[in-house]
């Protein structure tokens, strides 16, 4: 168990945190959300004692074994991938080193022999005899090959790296394991194994994610940070996203009666600890929900962006034509081949790839801002694109505020009509003068949704459209593609956003393509579509 104490954190005039008192309980997940800079990987790094809050106090079950997941991609770079894995378990690596230390000595004396034996007694305690192979699975679970396992470290590619630590993290069965952002850089296999490993995980976790279906399957509570507090809810992400908008709608409903608002909440429950059965969490999760009491749910104070796309026209019959369409590397690699589909009215196509920079070049070439290696496109003369591109540098290297930015891609030069736009992204007052050149990553990425909105376009090209973003704009961002009536093509790594918003999947792949129209869970499980995805990426290296 993990107890908080009146716990505040302060940085120059700025609180973090005031007085913050919570209990961590073992057989729970917990998701800690909040608005970006309200302190979530703070938080962590004082549960795990790397940095000292202002006053109060953090305890742990004295012999309960704390683990990390390590962001310093360097730490271990002179050391073996499998002894990078064992050395998350301290103290059975300690007992090793000095083990093999001992045996090492050529003058190994009677003391020597006594330590050693102690040393092996615990050795056999902690089952260091499965140490590698243990080891050894995790790391295969996390798909990083078994010919990698003896590598250094140091060369090992970034996303291997990400792997490593996070088995680093995952080993000898903690009591208490902390997770910041686990599932950046990993696929969608492999963040379904963890996802699997967590919800069989029978200790404390405690997990910063941006990744909402990541937060729904494993999290049995979610502790939100506002307001320099933190609360915790019983339930997932959606649950408390959809609860705390059903309390907000409440509020605001002032003359609706308290026993009509009791029965209204008591419904949902009921009906989310129904819907609970589709967790690998269930039981414990349902469990809960049912000893939930309706006063439990308070309306969220976080503001959600107003991102609304609208269309100056419908789209035509013709709308984006593609014919045997290839792309190589830099490297002369291909990237794609002969990829050939019409979209049709009302399509949501999620592109996906192993290789990211495959997708980038794909959309950087249907927009004119790159040439295909062959095939051909052709867009009907109905159609109006906005695209949404992945690194967006280049669109901020002036000092100009956000209102004279903005103001560049609009027709409407009035003042107050771009503070508008920006004010439905929470740039209000005084932040709607801050400089373009010294904005945050998420920051940025407002900006350019409220260009998109300005462009009044038919058709939506997004690529990783969620990145650097917090729950509350995903989330936002995620309703606005629900409810797009017209046509967009898009790639995400956050499933929720993929599954709910595509009704077609194209996968691109160096020696063709899959086009499935299909939601994407079901894409990801189909057998026979796993069949021809290893039959057309067999053998093919991917540069991660």
């Amino acid at each position: 168990m993990i107890t908080v104490n009146n716990l505040s954190l302060r940085y120059g005039k700025r609180l973090l945190f005031d007085e913050v008192n919570l209990k961590f309980m073992h057989g729970n997940c917990y998701g800690v959300i909040g608005a970006n800079g309200a302190g979530k990987s703070t938080f962590l790094k004082i549960l795990s004692g790397e940095i000292d809050a202002n006053t109060g106090t953090v305890s742990i079950t004295p012999g309960e074994r704390m683990s990390v997941l390590s962001q310093d991609h360097f730490k271990f770079d002179t050391i073996p991938v499998l002894q990078t894995v064992i050395m998350g378990n301290s103290k059975l690596w300690s007992i090793i080193q000095e083990k093999d230390a001992l045996y090492a000595k050529p003058d190994f004396s009677d003391a020597d022999g006594h330590r050693a034996g102690e040393l092996e007694t615990h050795f056999a305690e902690m089952e260091g005899w499965n140490a590698e192979s243990d080891a050894a699975n995790l790391l295969s679970g996390l798909g990083v090959k078994e010919e990698l396992h003896g590598t250094l470290m140091g060369d090992l590619n970034p996303k291997e790296k990400v792997r490593v630590l996070l088995a680093q993290a995952l080993y000898g069965n903690p009591d208490i394991l902390l997770l910041d952002e686990p599932t950046n850089d990993l696929d969608v296999e492999t963040i379904t194994w963890l996802e699997n490993f967590l919800a069989d995980f029978q200790n404390i976790v405690i997990v910063v994610s941006h990744d909402r279906h990541f937060l729904d399957a494993v999290c049995t509570h979610v502790a939100d940070i506002d307001f320099c507090k933190i609360k915790l809810y019983t339930g997932n992400y959606t649950f408390w996203y959809e609860s705390s908008q059903l309390a907000l709608r409440q509020r605001a409903d002032q003359n609706k009666k308290i026993e009509d608002k009791r029965k209204e909440l008591q419904s949902f429950i009921e009906r989310f600890s129904a819907n609970a059965s589709k967790s690998r969490q269930a039981t414990s999760r349902k469990k809960l929900l049912e000893k939930l009491v309706v006063d439990d749910i308070q309306a969220s104070t976080r503001k959600y962006p107003g991102i609304i796309f609208k269309a100056d026209r419908d789209c035509g019959d013709q709308i984006l034509s593609v014919t045997k369409l290839g792309k190589m590397s830099p490297e002369g690699i291909p990237w794609f081949t002969d990829v050939t589909f019409t979209m049709d009215k009302g399509d949501k196509i999620a592109v996906i790839c192993k290789e990211h920079l495959a997708i980038t070049a794909f959309f950087e070439i249907i927009t004119g801002a790159q040439q295909p290696d062959s095939g051909e496109y052709l867009w009907g003369s109905t159609i109006t694109k906005s695209y949404l591109p992945n690194e967006n540098a280049s669109f901020f290297k002036r000092d100009d505020n956000m209102v004279d930015w903005l103001r560049e891609y609009s027709t409407d030069k009035l003042e107050t009509y771009i503070r508008g736009f920006l004010g439905r992204m929470l740039f209000s007052g005084e932040e709607a003068l801050k400089k373009v050149n010294v904005l945050s990553g998420g920051e940025k990425v407002r900006c350019m949704i409220s260009r998109m909105m300005l462009t009044n376009a038919n058709c939506l090209i997004l690529d990783e459209p969620t990145n650097h973003l917090d729950l509350e704009t995903i989330t936002a961002f995620n309703n606005a593609l629900k409810d797009w009536k017209h046509v967009a093509l898009f790639t995400s790594y956050d499933h929720e956003f993929t599954q709910t918003v595509a009704n077609r999947i194209i996968e691109l792949t160096p020696t063709g393509y899959i086009d499935k129209r299909m939601p994407y869970d079901e894409y990801i499980v189909d057998e026979n579509i796993k069949a021809q995805r290893e039959k057309m990426w067999g053998g093919v290296v991917v540069n991660s």
